[in-house]
């Protein structure tokens, strides 16, 4: 790894040596990967970042894999940000309401990020069956993946999880098993099996690597909008590694020289059926304790707990943003307002950050003149939509006037 130092825990501080594989730290955190910045720094640019053209391994120099061999790819895409100038105008924002959509990534979300860089190291280290807990699209980017870098994968799903998720983890050869609880009951199934079956635990921060991919996200945005980040960012909030993710990399672009100390404010959305960074949040809490009886059909967000909870805290307060929750009835409604309204499909997380913003620009909590990123995490056809559609019998008399109106 020529450009990583060493791996650091989250809460303590202490080091951990690179190039071998790792969980958590002593203290039960995740562990963060520390690079050479300064190297990193004298060999790429802005220049030469604008040449390249290979999506996210763009940024290879920031990123901890060391074999360009062992890089696990399937046509990623640097995802665009599109604007929405008739919301603005509805809302009566005089900034800009822009969304990042992910839905353009393999597998249709923006857990190809963070699998990509998972799969890729454990192709590196030589594992050669990985596991994980998922509510649907983190399960399907590590099938496609690990099968693309010849790895078994063993996926753990709530039963709840929707069934084309359940069926594209099958199709793309992970073994997927439907369990009878939330993501974090099947969490410690996947805990409990790594000395019995001997399995890699890819779970949410409980390895290194998956937050390499999600930082991406926050070097893309950066080198997006000119080097210059946004006002506000709305990021759908489960396990939070993409929100982490970008903070960490704000820090090293300007460690690097290439943004300065201005950050934007970090909005970390939930459901009200599932809140606990935002209770945490409002409590002036570090840490959120589980949340009981978890409830939303948003269901990436819907994580009960969170290993990285104080790091999301920590980002969240640092940017002087806050944690929102928004009811069920507001995902939903702003899901269909924003398909009918701008011909753009969210996914119901996505959808969420939609409704939070709206919320947040009504109390005043964001400004009219903001400029605000949604995050739409994934492709909105992965979603069960409201069926549409009539019949119509061709064989009958056609009353045309039905359509004039």
């Amino acid at each position: 790894m020529p450009h990583v130092t060493h791996l650091e825990c989250s809460l303590t501080g202490k080091t951990y040596e690179a190039g071998v594989p790792h969980g958590l730290s002593e203290a039960g955190r995740p562990l963060l990967v520390r690079y050479d910045l300064d190297k990193v720094a004298a060999e790429i640019s802005k220049e030469k970042l604008a040449g390249r053209t290979e999506g996210f391994w763009r940024y290879r120099e920031m990123l901890p894999v060391e074999l360009e061999e062992n890089r696990v790819s399937l046509g990623e895409v640097v995802t665009p940000i599109i604007r929405f100038p008739r919301s603005e105008t509805k809302l009566g924002s005089t900034g800009q309401l822009l969304v990042k959509d992910e839905g353009r990534l393999p597998t249709g979300s923006f857990k190809a990020r963070g699998l990509a860089l998972a799969v890729s190291m454990a192709k590196e280290f030589g594992i050669r069956h990985m596991a994980m807990p998922t509510n649907g699209n983190a399960g399907a980017a590590l099938a496609a993946y690990a099968g693309a870098a010849g790895i078994r994968t063993t996926v753990f799903c709530p039963d709840d999880t929707p069934q084309v998720n359940m069926d594209e983890i099958a199709f793309q050869g992970g073994e997927v098993y439907k369990v009878n609880g939330l993501i974090n009951d099947c969490g410690k199934i996947v805990g409990e099996g790594k000395d019995k079956v001997g399995w890699f635990d890819v779970s949410t921060l409980k390895e290194p690597y998956r937050i390499e991919g999600k930082k991406t996200m926050g070097l893309e945005l950066a080198e997006q909008l000119g080097w210059e980040l946004p006002d506000v960012i709305f990021y759908p909030t489960g396990g939070g590694t993409g929100l982490i993710g970008m903070w960490k990399a704000f820090d090293e672009l300007e460690e690097m020289g290439f943004i300065g100390s201005r950050r934007p404010r970090m909005i970390a959305v939930q459901a009200e059926g599932c809140a606990p960074i935002v209770k945490a949040y409002e409590e002036g809490e570090e840490h959120a304790p589980v949340w009981e009886n978890a409830h939303t059909a948003a269901a990436g967000i819907r994580v009960p707990v969170a290993v990285g909870d104080f790091l999301i805290l920590r980002a969240v307060r640092a940017s002087g943003g806050f944690a929102i929750a928004v009811p069920e009835a507001d995902i939903f409604s702003s899901w269909a307002e924003f398909a009918k309204e701008e011909g753009f499909l969210l996914c119901p997380e996505g959808a969420a950050t939609y409704a939070a913003y709206k919320q947040a620009l009504s109390d005043g909590r964001v400004g009219k003149g903001d400029r605000v990123v949604l995050f739409n995490c994934a492709t909105g056809l992965k979603y069960p939509m409201p069926e549409g559609g009539e019949f119509l019998d061709r064989t009958q008399p056609i009353n045309y006037g039905r359509f004039a109106g």
